[in-house]
C-alpha cells in the first residue's frame, strides 16, 4: 500500500518528541538550536528569534559535514535542537531526519509557527 503525508509524518511522530510553544518559549536562551525548516519565503515573514533557516528540502546537505553546502550550525550532533516549521510536519520529518543522521538531542515543536503566533510570543523579522 502506497503511504502519504499523514503516513509519514505518524511514522515520524512516533520517533521524535515534541515539545510545545510554551516549552520552547523558556527554553530558547540561546543554548538551543532553534532550526526553521520553512522555505526562505516563510522565514522573511517572521520567525522565532535566534532561529536558523535552513529549508527542509536542504536539510540533509546542510547537516552532512562531508556535503560542500554543509552548514557549520549543525556540526555538534549532541547540541539540543528544536525544530519548526509552519504546522509542525515538516518539522517532525525534519526532525526524524536529523535522528537518523545521528543527531541525539532532536525536538520537534507542536503545532509551528502558526501555533508560536496563536500563543502571542515574540516574532522577529517583521
Amino acid at each position: 500500500m502506497a503511504k502519504g503525508m499523514k503516513d509519514f509524518v505518524a511514522e515520524a511522530r512516533a520517533r521524535v518528541a515534541e515539545v510545545s510553544t510554551e516549552d520552547v518559549a523558556t527554553m530558547s536562551d540561546g543554548s538551543i538550536l532553534l532550526l526553521d525548516v520553512r522555505e526562505p519565503g516563510e522565514f522573511q515573514a517572521g520567525f522565532l528569534p535566534g532561529a536558523v533557516n535552513v529549508p527542509r528540502g536542504m536539510l540533509e546537505a546542510k547537516a552532512d559535514p562531508s556535503m560542500p553546502p554543509h552548514d557549520a550550525r549543525l556540526a555538534d550532533r549532541e547540541q539540543a535542537i528544536i525544530v519548526y516549521c509552519a504546522s509542525g510536519a515538516r518539522s517532525l520529518l525534519a526532525a526524524s531526519t536529523l535522528l537518523e543522521m545521528g543527531f541525539t538531542n532532536v525536538k520537534s515543536m507542536a503545532g509551528g509557527f502558526s501555533a508560536w503566533q496563536q500563543g502571542g510570543h515574540e516574532i522577529a523579522g517583521v
